[in-house]
């Protein structure tokens, strides 16, 4: 993936905090899946004007990240970018980078991730398809989606 691929319509600021750091000082592994539920739940709503996280859900079916290079307090302007990667009829795919800004003013990345959310109905607790209007918003804020 490229750190600067145009693809990646969301981005928001990361905000790395004091206890995300380990002994080795840069942020633990663990809480880059952190960032990535962080990022989700800005994302949802800047896609779809008619998600609401009361009436609407979905669970993590599977999440990774692979590591590049290490993040720490010191690391310029970093931000998460997501995207959704995927779509089927009962999941969803969404795709994280983890950057920050060189001195060049290219993007550092420091992680990429991935994690498949499947929709269930909250009170049933069983799994449900995807909402047509959430399918139409995802691809009309994700144009590649539509290939």
């Amino acid at each position: 993936m490229d750190a600067s691929n145009p693809d990646f319509r969301f981005s928001m600021p990361l905000n790395i905090r004091w206890n995300d750091m380990d002994a080795l000082g840069h942020v633990n592994n663990v809480y880059y899946f952190d960032y990535f539920q962080n990022a989700r739940g800005f994302y949802m709503p800047a896609v779809s004007k008619k998600w609401d996280w009361a009436k609407y859900m979905f669970v993590i079916a599977h999440i990774e990240c692979d590591y590049f290079k290490e993040l720490n307090l010191l690391s310029k302007n970093p931000h998460i970018k997501a995207r959704t990667s995927r779509l089927g009829n009962k999941s969803f795919e969404i795709e994280y980078l983890v950057v920050s800004e060189a001195e060049n003013a290219d993007e550092i990345l420091h992680a990429k991730g991935k994690s498949t959310q499947v929709m269930i109905d909250i009170l049933k607790k069983k799994t449900i398809e995807i909402p047509e209007w959430l399918k139409s918003d995802l691809m009309e804020f994700e144009p590649q989606l539509k290939h």
